[in-house]
């Protein structure tokens, strides 16, 4: 088990995240990008996979507004599990919703355990993307969908001092990727109707009013929770993260494929 000071996600990281993004939310766009990730897709009775399930707000609206047989989220961090527990336990749906606590490396799923995967910003954190795509290709049903956002890499190589400083500052262990390496790594693992959609023109004016918030409304508030040291690196680091959103080199992406039936 990790002690609080090997945790990635700590009390502070998700008490100013939920201030940006929402209760049960560690990364942009609350419940409408969760709803743009999924599209028109028709979950009704499916068993549904979150990789990297944070506190639990994705797979607590998936719970509660498509209508699944179940939402099983896994996270690596036992604090976190803990969180999204309790707020599918506060949301009374704990009857369909199952948190675990996994290793990094392979899914720990049989073949076949799920009908939809699906990730919202975390895919981020694992470094061999083609290897995951196997995985996900192996544990959905025929006909299953993987549903997710990350954030990739405009850039192919090394980063640019800017995208180097931002990563630094960020203090997460990125694994950024490009668009064709998603593309290549879910061909190659055998899924069909590859969409991969760049969300960074939205992101570009998002992220701008977020840095307006956290030195604004939101900034007296977080003062008392996690102090102004803590507080003004956490602007620090969304101003270098806008800068690599105007540079193209930052691009949150919508990434949909299904496995063939």
């Amino acid at each position: 088990m990790e002690t609080p000071e090997e945790l990635e996600y700590d009390q502070d990281m998700i008490s100013l995240l939920e201030a940006v993004w929402g209760e049960g939310f560690m990364s942009p766009g609350g419940t409408e990008e969760i709803d743009r990730v999924l599209g028109d897709k028709d979950l009704r009775e499916a068993r549904v996979l979150d990789i990297g399930c944070g506190i639990g707000g994705a797979a607590v609206h998936i719970a509660l507004t498509r209508h699944p047989r179940s939402v099983t989220g896994i996270d690596i961090e036992e604090n976190l599990i803990t969180l999204s527990a309790s707020l599918a336990e506060k949301n009374d749906v704990s009857a369909i919703c199952d948190f675990k606590q996994v290793a990094p490396g392979p899914l720990p799923f049989d073949p076949g355990s799920f009908d939809v995967v699906f990730s919202k910003d975390s895919i981020i954190h694992i470094a061999d993307k083609s290897r995951l795509a196997k995985d996900i290709h192996t544990i959905l049903s025929p006909g299953g969908w993987f549903l997710a956002s990350d954030w990739l890499c405009g850039y192919e190589g090394e980063p640019s001092p800017q995208m180097q400083a931002y990563i630094e500052a960020e203090g997460l262990d990125f694994e950024l990727a490009s668009a064709q390496v998603y593309q290549t790594a879910l061909e190659a693992a055998g899924f069909v109707d590859i969409e991969i959609i760049e969300r960074n023109a939205w992101y570009r004016n998002q992220a701008r009013i977020e840095r307006d918030n956290l030195a604004g409304s939101l900034y007296a508030g977080l003062l008392e929770q996690v102090g102004e040291d803590y507080l003004n690196r956490a602007i620090d680091v969304w101003e270098k993260m806008i800068v690599v959103l105007d540079s193209g080199e930052h691009r949150p992406t919508l990434l949909r494929a299904r496995k063939p039936s």
